[in-house]
């Protein structure tokens, strides 16, 4: 599965509209073979992932077996195109693979995809067709299962028309409970499989030779990944320049390009109109650019299509997540944005409670630091740490009585802030252990003696709240420093560096770089926060789906280990029991968390679906009962916030976070904060002395 951070404008300005245009040529079938420079490049990935990667992995018939079956995924992951016959006919390089890293052999990565390319062609020249014929009954009482990820080989060609004449069946029978006129429809459908067969027939060597790489090193573990010298290029590019763009880190899955998660600050969050899990099927330039059908696409070419200068417009028809495979889009507009650091800087705000309890809530969007400006020698730098540390001397001035961090959906981030931002709640310590390939342990302290802030304290925590973010707030909960609440955090508890290969080469050239994981996190307690994440001590009902995201839903994901404790004091015992207790009560009855377990609810029956209905009546019927529900689920939450009923979602569909204007009326981001603030006031007014409560 490959990511790419929209987030960053890969090139500027006129460069930009240069790449944009430029249509890659048709590659001749017979240019589809390994160069010298590619079999050299394998020899040394082959070493450096067995020398320095931190799995330490044997490339030998095993790991051919798992390059193999990933290869075959990676190219056909909805297993349409080859069949059992194909798949087959392949077996003999099944164990050959490792021999081919090992020695530079390549031929048989070039030999299936060849293969592939041919299935690709003969396929959609089916599906147009079919597209062209439209000879479809949708009454008639049948099911196409449209994720096949994990299905079974169809055993021959007639089984593998079947399955297309179903999927065109569905693309059409999609478009038309979107509105679309049939002259419409099938221009759509026409150039959306065109297009399919002439992106795979504008894939070059390099690009195999990327695809194979990656086969590989995927088969290892999920954060380590080659990047050809083309691609390295674009990311040299992006990161000497500000980020612009829609501020999203795109995936590809199966014919999908889905957003994973969006930037603190990026117009795509302050849209509050895309949210992870939402997929983009297509892509339109200024107000009244023509949307562009991007199903089935390249992840890369998505990426050109999305990404432009400042200030520019793209329009993206998004297929929600509550929404799932067959459900209806919404176009979205955004205004192409430089995502500045102040847009990810900590914010404040002071929540008031019965009993006079005071709570300040700092919310800290990412981990960020100033590298430049701190090299330059600004006394003034921006970073995390300075800005909460100022925020915590605010919030002390107006006498709260105890904070929050809010740290959900923030990814991560530079390590030493997570460390120094520890350092404000606690005297002096350990925050992390760091364990690289070799085994070899380093512990990261608290720079500053100073505790900042010793009062009451709560972090709150979500799914995607992961790296420098676990660290914090394993941290916290190992001294037993405050409370953590939320849901369980992401599990992504490994350490990434970028290897230049072309070190590894007498000529220095450029052969591309390697993504190596080269070490892991561990908690003071000695856990890591690898697949497991953080659990906090008092887990919100919303954490059901949570077992299913972040690490533990990635394939090869390095397992929860553990090491020796580092010496630490661990502070008074937090009584969450008790508060525990209350907070289940007061959940049960709020309508705001009734509205997220039942949206959480339905999402996870989305994603256990695999089939649709192909009856048009049926289809119909299902949607029209979905909005209902999704509806009458949003009237009861606006009712409860004191907000007019909506007549429909047309208007107001899938607000993720905020309006444009930034408010977030019916306070959806704000249900688990509101909860985690009663947790806090629990236990400060448990804390008080009797005769201050009764005052």
């Amino acid at each position: 599965m490959k990511l790419r951070l929209i987030g960053m404008s890969l090139l500027s300005g006129a460069l930009l509209a240069g790449a944009a245009l430029a249509k890659p040529s048709v590659v001749s079938i017979d240019e589809l073979r390994a160069n010298e420079q590619q079999r050299q490049t394998a020899l040394i990935i082959t070493q450096v992932m067995e020398k320095f990667h931190y799995r330490k992995p044997h490339v030998d018939d095993r790991m051919s077996e798992a390059i193999f079956d990933r290869y075959l995924e990676t190219l056909d992951p909805n297993r349409s195109f080859f069949s059992a016959k194909d798949v087959e006919s392949f077996a003999g390089y099944r164990d050959e693979l490792d021999d081919s890293l090992r020695t530079g052999r390549l031929d048989p990565a070039y030999t299936i995809f060849r293969r592939f390319r041919e299935l690709v062609e003969q396929r959609v020249a089916y599906a147009q067709q079919l597209l062209s014929a439209n000879q479809f009954d949708f009454e008639k009482d049948e099911q196409y299962q449209f994720d096949r990820a994990k299905a079974d080989w169809l055993p021959d060609d007639a089984a593998l028309d079947d399955l297309w004449r179903q999927r065109v069946k569905n693309d059409i029978l999609a478009l038309r409970l979107a509105g679309k006129p049939d002259a419409e429809i099938t221009k759509t459908l026409s150039k959306r499989y065109e297009g399919i067969g002439r992106r795979v027939a504008q894939t070059d060597p390099e690009d195999v030779f990327q695809a194979f790489i990656n086969a590989f090193t995927l088969s290892v573990e999920p954060h380590t990944s080659y990047m050809s010298p083309r691609l390295s290029e674009n990311f040299d590019i992006g990161m000497r320049l500000s980020l612009q763009g829609i501020g999203a880190v795109l995936r590809s899955d199966s014919e999908f390009t889905e957003v994973q998660s969006t930037v603190p600050g990026g117009p795509a969050e302050r849209s509050g109109e895309i949210a992870g899990g939402d997929r983009i099927v297509g892509v339109g330039q200024g107000r009244d650019g023509q949307i562009e059908d991007v199903i089935g696409w390249r992840l890369q070419d998505v990426v050109d299509l999305i990404r432009g200068p400042k200030d520019s417009i793209v329009r993206l028809s998004v297929l929600p997540k509550s929404q799932g495979v067959g459900g209806r889009t919404r176009e979205v507009t955004l205004v192409r944005d430089e995502i500045k650091l102040e847009d990810k800087a900590a914010k404040s705000e002071v929540i008031e409670l019965p009993g006079k309890v005071r709570v300040g809530v700092i919310e800290v969007p990412a981990f960020y630091r100033d590298f430049a400006g701190q090299a330059a020698g600004d006394d003034d730098f921006r970073s995390t740490t300075r800005d909460v540390r100022k925020l915590l001397d605010q919030l002390q001035a107006e006498h709260v009585d105890g904070i929050i961090i809010d740290l959900r959906r923030n990814g991560g981030g530079s390590l030493s802030e997570a460390t120094e931002l520890t350092g404000l709640f606690i005297d002096k310590g350990p925050v992390v252990q760091v364990r690289d390939s070799s085994g070899k342990i380093e512990v990261e302290r608290d720079p500053d003696p100073e505790q900042v802030y010793a009062g009451p304290l709560a972090v709150l925590v979500d799914r995607n709240s992961a790296s420098a973010s676990e660290i914090f707030a394993g941290a916290i909960q190992d001294y037993n420093r405050g409370l953590i609440l939320g849901e369980p955090t992401y599990g992504k508890g490994t350490v990434q560096t970028l290897v230049d290969l072309g070190r590894f080469l007498r000529s220095r050239e450029d052969i591309g770089r390697l993504r190596l994981t080269m070490a892991q996190f561990f908690r003071v307690e000695g856990g890591s926060t690898q697949h497991r994440g953080v659990m906090p001590d008092i887990v919100f009902p919303t954490a059901k789906g949570a077992a299913e995201h972040g690490e533990r839903a990635l394939d090869n994901a390095l397992p929860w280990a553990s090491i020796k404790p580092a010496s630490h004091t661990r502070l008074a015992v937090n009584a969450a029991a008790g508060l525990r207790d209350a907070s289940a009560q007061r959940i049960a009855s709020n309508p705001g968390f009734q509205f997220l377990v039942a949206e959480e609810d339905d999402l996870m029956q989305l994603e256990k679906k695999k089939v649709v209905s192909l009856r048009e009546s049926v289809r119909r019927a299902e949607w029209q009962q979905q909005e209902k529900q999704r509806l009458d689920r949003r009237n009861r939450l606006r009712e409860f916030r004191g907000l007019p009923p909506l007549a429909n979602l047309d208007d107001d569909e899938d607000k993720v976070a905020a309006d444009a204007d930034g408010k977030d009326d019916e306070g959806i981001q704000r249900i688990m904060l509101e909860e985690s603030a009663n947790i806090l006031a629990d236990q400060i007014r448990a804390q008080r002395p009797r005769t201050a409560q009764l005052n």
